[in-house]
């Protein structure tokens, strides 16, 4: 069971919000904000029943999980369909629908196979009127059913390279661009990727992360 929080860890969500709207000081709006405050306040409700995100990333919950979420939405500017595959809490799947709010023809599709998570994805795009829509599937399943030509793919911490290109490459194939953050292990990563993937890719750095990097791949076929 998740811990309640206290008088500390408010001044530490407060100071680590802070430091979010500062990495992100033009090109997220007022009503995204405001968005993101209630989608947090959800969380973190929600969190005492049950983890959502690590509990000892609660303190850094802003900056480790919303603005890490939001640094995406960059690089693809015009991407309007997105898939979250893995989406565990809603990031970065809920924040890009926070963002995203209110922009014609944003669906941002959210695909999570433990049930209670999916559950609380649900209600929480339902609580904040988000473009968003609940797979309750294993990231595989979905991709390998899907019709849709999404223009963005995202996994965060779902599973090594290797797999994740696997479980992603019918909506790679298909013209999506694939954005995965990756942490301070992202070249063995490719390394071990390239012996079975032909792939365009580059690696872009983390803003959040000065380890960190996010996989930016254009183009990928099975060696």
């Amino acid at each position: 069971m998740a811990r309640h929080l206290g008088p500390e860890d408010e001044v530490a969500l407060a100071a680590d919000r802070a430091r979010a709207v500062a990495m992100n000081p033009d090109s997220v709006s007022r009503e995204t904000w405001t968005r993101l405050d209630r989608l947090v306040a959800l969380l973190l409700e929600r969190q005492r029943q049950m983890n959502l995100i690590a509990a000892s990333t609660i303190p850094q919950l802003w900056t480790r999980h919303v603005a890490d979420s939001l640094q995406l939405l960059p690089l693809a500017p015009e991407a309007r369909l997105w898939a979250d595959l893995g989406s565990g809490g809603g990031f970065p799947g809920l924040v890009i629908a926070c963002a995203l709010a209110g922009v014609s023809g944003t669906a941002v599709h959210l695909v999570e196979s433990t049930q209670k998570k999916a559950a609380f994805l649900t209600e929480t795009a339902a609580a904040l009127d988000l473009p968003a829509i609940v797979h309750p599937l294993r990231a595989e399943d979905f991709a390998a059913k899907n019709k849709i030509h999404f223009d963005a793919v995202t996994a965060r911490a779902l599973a090594p390279l290797t797999k994740l290109l696997g479980y992603a490459i019918p909506l790679l194939t298909t013209g999506a661009i694939g954005l995965f953050p990756k942490g301070q292990d992202v070249e063995a990563e490719l390394t071990e990727a390239s012996k079975y993937w032909t792939m365009r890719a580059e690696l872009v750095p983390s803003k959040t992360d000065p380890r960190g990097r996010i996989v930016v791949v254009r183009r990928v076929s099975k060696r």
